[in-house]
């Protein structure tokens, strides 16, 4: 049976009430008796009754965190780093995937669930900037993505345009001037495919270089066999290309695949370049040259930002903010840093 206050009290030798105050974090415990009771509490296994607790303190001690899917590495991660950075706030986080449906996005900001956390973060890809008014709910919300941008709660995202900008900088250094796309969206306006597209298009007109648009290969998912693809379109076409840059590294792991099936060589025939930095992107062979959006930065701040939403009255911001995170171009050996004179 599972451990209840009366056992964990009897364990450590200490009243129910005294459990009760360790449980709920109440500051007015000895250190020693906190960690009797602490001690107690492992032995035993003890979960506190989340639902009692929040009908008592108004909060459940759980944040929500709803994604477009899990099985692309890039949100995997996003999770891993949110979980982390919830424990050292003492959070559990619930998550939940809306398979980048538009309606399911909306649903889930009234779903049921949400009730049993104390506040969300929020990425959605099937929104958009119309649906913004959507988002003023009744708890506290941490937008991330670029779908929905200058809506009424705090925001935390990626440098997109600037991140892009550099890594099609990178690859002009290295002498590059075919530098094909892969992931474009097609007629997309606002969001990560159309803001990393902007980038590339900018730093080809800053190095004098016309933008050719046989090179830019378009999809509608970002993953491995979308890139796969797409590599096999180009190279069909017979579009004359020296380097790739992938919109994610899924999809650029995937057309990486297809240039080394069709005999070229990474990078003295082809430079590739990604876009996320996950983890697979150092293990793969070559090793795959890419951006760190920072993903580990927009967990923590986007957990941070939420706490604070979730303090007292006088600590919370008034207005919404949007946050930017710093990235970085990570060198590997699909596109080594340019030789310098």
């Amino acid at each position: 049976m599972a451990a209840t206050l009366h056992d964990v009290a009897q364990r450590a030798g200490v009243s129910i009430k005294t459990v009760s105050n360790v449980v709920n974090d109440y500051p007015h415990v000895s250190a020693v008796t906190r960690a009797k009771v602490l001690e107690a509490i492992d032995e035993l296994g003890y979960q506190p009754n989340l639902s009692a607790r929040s009908l008592r303190s108004g909060r459940s001690g759980v944040i929500g965190l709803v994604l477009p899917e899990l099985s692309l590495s890039y949100f995997a991660e996003l999770a891993d780093a949110v979980i982390a950075r919830a424990e050292k706030h003492g959070l559990v986080v619930l998550v939940e995937k809306t398979g980048a449906d538009r309606d399911r996005e909306i649903a889930v900001l009234s779903s049921p669930r949400m009730r049993l956390t104390d506040g969300l973060i929020f990425s959605p890809l099937g929104m958009g900037q119309g649906d913004a008014p959507l988002l003023a709910v009744d708890y506290p919300m941490i937008l991330l993505g670029e779908r929905i941008f200058g809506g009424p709660v705090d925001h935390v995202t990626m440098r997109n345009v600037e991140a892009a900008r550099a890594a099609t900088e990178f690859l002009l250094d290295s002498g590059r001037r075919r530098i094909a796309v892969v992931g474009a969206h097609r007629g997309e306006v606002l969001g990560s495919a159309a803001l990393r597209l902007q980038g590339y298009r900018e730093a080809l007109e800053a190095a004098g270089v016309d933008y050719d648009p046989a090179l830019v290969s378009h999809t509608t998912l970002w993953h491995r066999s979308n890139g796969a693809e797409s590599m096999r379109e180009l190279i069909g076409a017979g579009v004359e290309f020296d380097a790739v840059f992938g919109l994610n590294d899924a999809l650029t792991l995937g057309a990486m695949r297809v240039l080394q099936e069709e005999g070229l060589r990474i990078p003295d025939d082809v430079a590739v370049m990604g876009f996320d930095n996950i983890e697979e992107a150092q293990f793969a062979v070559p090793s795959l040259s890419t951006v760190d959006p920072g993903r580990t930065e927009i967990a923590e701040t986007a957990v941070d930002l939420l706490v604070e939403r979730l303090g007292g009255a006088a600590a919370r911001p008034r207005e919404p903010r949007e946050l930017l995170v710093d990235f970085r171009v990570v060198a590997r050996e699909s596109a080594p840093e340019p030789a310098r004179a």
